[in-house]
């Protein structure tokens, strides 16, 4: 664990408030935390906020038993106003609250930039935002995800070493990536890329080693879904999984199974894999987070879902290798970029 004046601390919490956010003086900075936020992460932030001439407001509620719009009946009426009249929202509680009441109303008053943090230990953050070069790091992500967006329309497939193999059809990219976020609006911590399915092109089998339902967990046995088009069913999960996560895949879907509605590029080269920090964990190299329900831009959708984890994906895109078991190894105008990211700790 980190101390408050760790200088990796210091120069993450730093890098979040400035390079991240370009907090300015006078802007009010809404810092919502739970019971288990690290108090180092906390006071860290703080003090680069203040130090940036910032106003920051600390608000701590106990911890959501859910994620998104399951969490509006746990959120105190005074932090919904809070956040809608805030510049910046840095939302580290974990659960996290997009898709919730307060985000929607928060994004609807079109003022704070929100960021889904949703790390609750100093040394993560540390990692994420101090691990590696910002700049670099941030050339790489906008990057990617251009060149993803173009490749809308092309047959993508991945695969794991489990026996996850799975092709869909990729679609535009839905949230467009801030180099800083300047923008009222969603913005998450860089390290990662989105890959949206067209609905229903979805086919295969995909094997999840980690998942995030109700609880955060690596998996005790792996859990097998099968799709064609929308979810078929699963198998192989522990006694304890299966009722937990067949709960959440009816809730996220108005009772039904759904389908996949994201898959995940993981980059970051300063990632550790926790077991406990779910941001971090699906941002190792390699790591592929999936949502499953409904979308969050179709009617009845929203950050209420499920998210599993598949680890040292290989994924191929337009039948262009792009990774093999997490290694980078395409497209040539990517890899440039890629190898400047060095990590400067672990």
């Amino acid at each position: 664990m980190l101390i408050r004046n760790d200088h990796r601390l210091v120069q993450a919490a730093n890098t979040l408030v400035r390079d991240h956010f370009a907090v300015q003086a006078g802007e009010s900075v809404l810092l919502t935390v739970d019971p288990g936020t690290d108090s180092a992460l906390v006071d860290a932030v703080f003090a680069a906020v203040a130090q940036a001439g910032g106003r920051p407001l600390v608000a701590m509620i106990p911890q959501l038993p859910f994620q998104g719009a399951l969490a509006d009946a746990y959120v105190p009426d005074a932090l919904v106003a809070a956040a809608a009249a805030t510049d910046v929202w840095l939302d580290f509680c974990f659960p996290y609250m997009a898709g919730s009441r307060m985000h929607d109303g928060a994004m609807k008053a079109g003022r704070a930039r929100y960021a889904l943090l949703a790390t609750a230990g100093a040394d993560s953050l540390a990692r994420l935002y101090g691990g590696a070069d910002f700049a670099a790091l941030m050339d790489f992500q906008v990057a990617v995800a251009d060149w993803v967006d173009r490749q809308a329309g092309k047959e993508a497939r991945f695969t794991c070493p489990l026996g996850t193999d799975v092709t869909f059809t990729l679609d535009k990219v839905k949230l467009k990536r801030q180099r800083v976020a300047t923008s009222p609006g969603m913005h998450t911590v860089p390290g990662a890329q989105s890959l949206y399915p067209v609905m229903d092109s979805v086919r295969g089998r995909i094997v999840l080693q980690a998942l995030f339902d109700e609880i955060y967990r690596p998996l005790r046995r792996p859990i097998t879904i099968e799709v064609d088009g929308r979810i078929q069913g699963f198998s192989g999960a522990g006694a304890e999984d299966q009722p937990r996560f067949e709960r959440a895949l009816r809730r996220a879907s108005n009772g039904a199974y759904g389908y996949f509605i994201h898959f995940t590029l993981g980059f970051h080269p300063a990632t550790r894999m926790t077991g406990r920090h779910f941001i971090e964990d699906i941002r190792v190299p390699g790591t592929n987070a999936i949502g499953m329900g409904l979308p969050w831009w179709e009617a009845g959708g929203g950050e209420n879902h499920p998210d599993g984890v598949v680890f040292d994906q290989s994924l191929w895109i337009g039948g262009e290798p792009i990774l093999d078991q997490g290694r980078l190894v395409g497209p040539t105008e990517l890899l440039g970029l890629y190898e400047r990211l060095t990590p400067r700790f672990y």
